[in-house]
């Protein structure tokens, strides 16, 4: 019987850096987060992340010759074959970065590069609610909307490593909101937390009855956080707010379907309305899926599955762990 080999699996963000030590049957055996160092150049910003990553394997007591390899997960575009960070759009200083080889030329290990939303799909596909499934597009709900998906155990990158990004499905031609990147009119524009904010405003400054400007009023701040609490409490702006949001969501994932037909679709981040947990995050859930339904063909509508993730922030230390494992199983680094 072969040694068991352990992997870690790094998620970069542009306010926490998490990284876990994980075993080669997805089970966590440490993990840590740390905050981002952004405003003091590259330099002390890398320093701080190969510390991170000292610092978990420590705490795992795992020996450095059984860590298989590294697994590095950034937000933005890349060339992941060569692994170069392109624009990572919360990390100044950090583009056209060769982070792949800094990393495995630091630790020694064989090191991939993945986008951050890619491997949180890995993560959920490898051990999380999408484990007994074969394929599957994974949405991240949160400042904008992510994407990823995976096919037969392997991740869709593209050509170009950009596939996947289906946050920016354009689903308003003309008249739509701007993009800061040109892409006008986008998904994300609509059912990110930006859209949703953006979205309320436009209702209340049009004259909408809403306790979310008695909210206002009082000192809150304007967040999903608010405007689902408001739903909750049965407001009805607020609660169309809400449904309006699965139902852009469920035009996008129509689209998706209708170009790979995946068998699993799931839903997480950070703007998931409390999830299965509250009864709204029940009905968002549900109006999603009756209005994917209502929009694609009889078979998929039936066929396809359509959840909650399970994994949380966990979900992309996890996945970049998985996705070295998955290469070296491959025999592909």
């Amino acid at each position: 019987m072969s040694e068991e080999r352990y992997y870690i699996g790094v998620d970069i963000g542009g306010t926490n850096i998490k990284v876990g030590v994980v075993s080669s049957q997805g089970k966590t055996i440490a993990k840590l987060s740390a905050r981002s160092i952004l405003d003091c150049g590259p330099g002390a910003g890398l320093e701080h992340l190969y510390n991170t990553i000292q610092y978990t394997v420590a705490d795992s007591q795992v020996p450095l010759e059984k860590i298989g390899g590294v697994g590095v997960a950034a937000p933005g575009t890349m060339d992941i074959p060569n692994g170069i960070l392109f624009h990572p759009f919360n990390l100044p200083g950090w583009e056209n970065l060769p982070l792949r080889n800094l990393v495995a030329e630091r630790f020694g290990k064989p090191t991939i590069l993945q986008n951050d939303a890619n491997a949180a799909a890995f993560g959920e596909y490898w051990k999380g609610a999408a484990r007994d499934a074969r394929s599957l597009m994974f949405w991240t709900l949160g400042t904008g909307v992510g994407g990823g998906l995976v096919f037969d155990g392997d991740i869709v990158t593209g050509a170009h490593s950009h596939a996947g990004e289906c946050g920016h499905i354009i689903v308003q031609m003309e008249g739509g909101p701007q993009s800061p990147h040109g892409i006008h009119g986008s998904l994300e524009l609509y059912a990110g937390a930006k859209g949703l904010i953006r979205r309320c405003r436009e209702a209340l400054d049009s004259g909408a009855k809403s306790v979310i400007r008695e909210q206002l009023e009082e000192g809150q701040e304007l967040s999903p956080l608010l405007i689902a609490a408001c739903a909750s409490q049965g407001d009805g702006l607020a609660n169309r707010l809400v449904m309006e949001t699965a139902r852009y969501l469920a035009i996008g994932t129509v689209n998706v379907m209708h170009i790979l037909n995946p068998e699993m679709v799931l839903v997480g981040g950070a703007m998931t309305f409390g999830k299965g947990d509250t009864e709204l995050g029940r009905r968002f859930i549900q109006h999603l899926r009756d209005q994917v339904a209502s929009h694609t063909f009889p078979i998929p509508a039936e066929r396809t599955k359509i959840e909650y993730a399970s994994l949380g922030k966990d979900a992309g230390y996890i996945g970049a762990a998985g996705c070295i494992y998955s290469a070296i199983s491959k025999g592909r680094v």
